[in-house]
């Protein structure tokens, strides 16, 4: 095995193989009929629900706090549309669909890299290092620079070029099956290629169209509405699903292709579902905020520490991504104040210290 392989990581390797197959504490939950059932694992909701509460305290302190202070009373109040006129606005018009947006945002990011990183076998698996969040970039920009389009057809730039560039991922990969490593680096080399053709628009741009550019390019939750709220949203609703059914082959694909089969899996069309899956939560998250760099790199790798498991789990990890996006857009906000800055500086801040630690902990791993 080559060192960058080493240091990046296999597929299919035999302990992971073997860590899979380890027995996991949890309870078996049985219809009456014992048509179906599902395995909870006990840490997983404990862990799920220590999330979810910070997560609803994160909220309160985002509709509560700034510049215009309200009281959890009034916030409830305005919540239910009985507010006063002032207080109705912040919440909902201001506070509220800006909240829903990293929250949606955040999980869809999550999930998506969880996917991705699952398909791999390689933490390093995830949009934004394999290129589908430049792609989307690059959709976007065409969309500003080349066509100036409207904010609806900015986002929808974002989406067919976040899906274009799974699809030319795939296709180069796809002769010798959709393995991890190989997924990996095809990846980065299409991120780098995408990086540049993104660089040169912008400097073909005029002035206001590259300020622009560069303003969505950075990922921010400013002036984001119920347009943006209510897009991620329903994307979710119909994403998430699809991909919680396919959690279990998740785990039965890490341990490889041949052992999937084995397992009445089909390996080829589940890799493919699952991808397709990653690529649109990715792409409709950039689609509404721009690129938010590193959410989809650190929430699942956290939420699989927290739950130590090795099968990836997605109601963890989308909790957790929820919670680093809302966190970290409050904390722009409140910190900063009354600067306006993106969401995207401060998760490019953390996640690129994430990255660095990451690298140094897989190279020392690779050396063991």
């Amino acid at each position: 095995m080559s060192s960058a392989e080493e240091t990046l990581g296999s597929p299919g390797d035999p302990a992971d193989a073997e860590q899979s197959l380890r027995p996991v504490r949890g309870l078996v939950l049985r219809t009456p009929g014992g048509g179906l059932s599902v395995r909870v694992q006990l840490r997983a909701v404990a862990v799920s629900a220590a999330l979810l509460c910070l997560l609803v305290l994160v909220m309160a302190v985002t509709l509560t706090t700034g510049d215009f202070e309200l009281t959890v009373p009034e916030t409830l109040r305005a919540l239910a549309g009985h507010g006063t006129g002032g207080a109705d606005f912040i919440i909902n018009t201001v506070r509220l669909p800006r909240l829903l947006t990293a929250l949606f945002v955040g999980a869809a990011l999550a999930v998506s890299g969880a996917i991705l990183q699952s398909l791999s076998g390689n933490p390093l698996g995830s949009p934004d290092i394999i290129g589908f969040t430049n792609g989307a970039a690059t959709g976007a920009l065409l969309t500003i620079i080349v066509l100036h389009g409207s904010m609806t057809q900015i986002a929808l730039g974002a989406l067919v070029g976040g899906l274009a560039t799974a699809a030319a991922v795939y296709l180069l990969v796809f002769s010798r099956g959709l393995l991890g490593f190989r997924l990996v680096v095809v990846g980065i080399g299409v991120s780098a290629l995408l990086l540049a053709v993104n660089q040169y628009l912008i400097t073909r741009a005029s002035l206001q169209e590259a300020l622009e550019a560069q303003a969505w390019l950075i990922g921010s939750l400013n002036g984001r509405g119920w347009d943006q709220a209510n897009g991620t949203g329903i994307a979710i609703a119909i994403l998430f699903p699809i991909a919680f059914r396919y959690a279990r082959r998740m785990s039965l694909l890490e341990m490889g292709n041949d052992t999937a089969r084995a397992l009445g899996v089909n390996a080829g069309r589940s890799r493919l579902v699952l991808l397709v899956v990653s690529v649109a939560l990715a792409a409709f998250a950039t689609a509404a905020t721009g690129p938010i760099w590193f959410v989809a790199l650190a929430a699942p790798q956290l939420a699989r520490g927290l739950v130590r498991s090795s099968s990836p789990g997605l109601v963890p990890a989308a909790l957790m991504g929820a919670l680093l996006l809302a966190a970290s857009d409050l904390a722009v906000q409140r910190i900063f104040s009354p600067a306006i800055l993106p969401v995207g500086t401060a998760t490019g801040t953390i996640g690129g210290l994430y990255l660095v630690w990451l690298l140094v902990t897989e190279s020392r791993k690779s050396r063991a």
